[in-house]
Order: C-alpha cells, then structure tokens, then sequence
C-alpha cells in the first residue's frame, strides 16, 4: 500500500487541477491559437504561469483505487496488475475471466 501522504497528496492536487480547469483551458487555447498576435499569446503564457502548478493536469498521478499504486495502472478498471488479477481470479470484476489453454 502506498503511503496516505501521496495518495493525500495527489488528491489534493486533483482538487486544484478541478478548480482551475476552466481558467487554464482558456488560456491554453488562447496561448496554441497561432491566428492570434504573438503579445497576445505571451500574455496568455504569462497568466497559465500563475496558476498553481498543481493546478497542472499533468501534476495528477494515476493511482490504484484499492492501494494507491502508482504503477502498473489500468486506467479501464482503476486499479493497478496486482489487484486486478487478484480480483479477476476471485471473479469480483464483470466481464473478466483467467484464459488457459
């Protein structure tokens, strides 16, 4: 299990990058839009600079649901290989079943 500080943390960063999503995908469009002059687009840069940087989506960390893994996610079922293929054996996700052959 991962430690409840980052996976505090990285909640906390999820509620930032929530409340600023409006604000910094205004200005990122802003900021790409080449048919706008250059002074513009600066300014657009400029104030995507005061925004928290965990108000960055790419800040927000995927994490296992169950034990707040980092690594080895599946972003389809939430969770990370380990708890995935023992939940799957256990047969407590629909729709997933163990192959042999």
């Amino acid at each position: 299990m991962a430690k409840l500080s980052s996976i505090n943390k990285n909640e906390r960063r999820k509620k930032l990058v929530k409340k600023y999503a409006g604000k910094y995908a205004r200005l990122k469009a802003i900021a790409d839009d080449e048919s706008l002059d250059e002074s513009e687009r600066l300014i657009a840069r400029l104030k995507m600079a005061e925004i928290p940087r965990n108000g960055n989506p790419t800040r927000v960390r995927n994490r296992c649901t169950t034990t707040g893994r980092p690594r080895g996610y599946y972003r389809k079922f939430g969770l990370n290989r380990i708890e995935l293929r023992d939940l799957g054996n256990k047969g407590l996700i629909p729709g997933l079943t163990k192959s042999s052959w």
